[in-house]
């Protein structure tokens, strides 16, 4: 499914009952936005955990710009500041109030600029395995630690320049990101357009600086995060959860899981999100 949000279509899909019978009532759950990584893939790394937790809330899964098969719109357009203001004209457009937005890795920051952007519109935020900057300093000894000198030297000069450098990339780090399997064909199935990643890779990614920002966030607001992730370091959840509103921020940390939190602890991180979506 598409819907028109200003200029470009963005594509969603959507699992589990907003309403669902509770004797008597129907009850009213949560409504969850999932904002995948990349940019350039699609929501598909998110079927099984979303599947899992359609068990507690409605999930939207939603393609950004450029992404998967939503409209690809143009390279002047690829930044946090649309893409955030992709978010809230998306609820807009499906009257979706208070919603729960989601982020992980670059979906994270996403979800980072529009929570800071739009501060009285979502109901909660949900931020896993993201930064609110890139520290090279801080991944390229995870990415060592993990798979060796080659695989940091494969992550320095894609960082630096990513287009040439991304099968290598693909091949020897991506595999890194995670503690358990990948799906069968997951990969192959996704819509990728490696030049929006190279875009923002190389432009905006550089430079990029949440941290002041977020102060001004002021829903309750999850941050999630695994040891033994290469791109978004145990240090980077700190300073993520030190920029957030003290009085809104919990945390929680996962000694075994590496980028792909919500796979490698997929029944910790469940039952931490289900316990904060039911949280007052």
């Amino acid at each position: 499914m598409k819907v028109q949000t200003g200029d470009v279509r963005l594509f969603f899909d959507v699992e589990g009952a907003k309403l669902v019978p509770d004797g008597p009532v129907m009850r009213e759950r949560p409504t969850v936005i999932l904002l995948h990584g990349g940019p350039g893939v699609d929501h598909t790394e998110f079927l099984g955990f979303g599947a899992a937790l359609a068990e507690a809330a409605q999930v939207v899964y939603l393609d950004h710009r450029g992404c998967g098969r939503s409209d690809r719109s143009g390279p002047e357009r690829w930044n946090l500041e649309t893409w955030a203001d992709d978010v809230r004209a998306f609820c807009e457009a499906l009257e979706i109030q208070r919603p729960v937005v989601l982020g992980h890795s670059f979906g994270g920051m996403v979800a980072q600029a529009y929570a800071a952007r739009y501060p009285d519109h979502p109901g909660k935020l949900i931020l896993t395995s993201t930064t609110a900057k890139l520290r090279l300093d801080r991944m390229l000894p995870v990415f060592e630690r993990l798979g060796g000198a080659r695989a940091a030297d494969i992550a320095r000069r894609f960082f630096a320049d990513p287009m040439p450098n991304f099968p290598d990339y693909i091949r020897v780090c991506l595999p890194l990101y995670r503690q358990t399997p990948e799906q069968e064909g997951a990969l192959q199935r996704a819509v990728i357009h490696l030049d929006v990643g190279g875009h923002f890779v190389a432009g905006e990614m550089q430079t990029y600086d949440l941290r002041a920002d977020l102060a001004r966030v002021r829903c309750p607001t999850l941050v999630l995060s695994g040891d033994l992730d290469p791109f978004a370091t145990i240090a980077d959840a700190r300073d993520l959860v030190a920029a957030l509103p003290g009085e809104l921020v919990q945390a929680r940390r996962f000694p075994h899981a590496g980028h792909a939190v919500l796979d490698d602890a997929r029944a910790e991180a469940l039952a931490a999100i289900e316990e904060f979506l039911g949280a007052t």
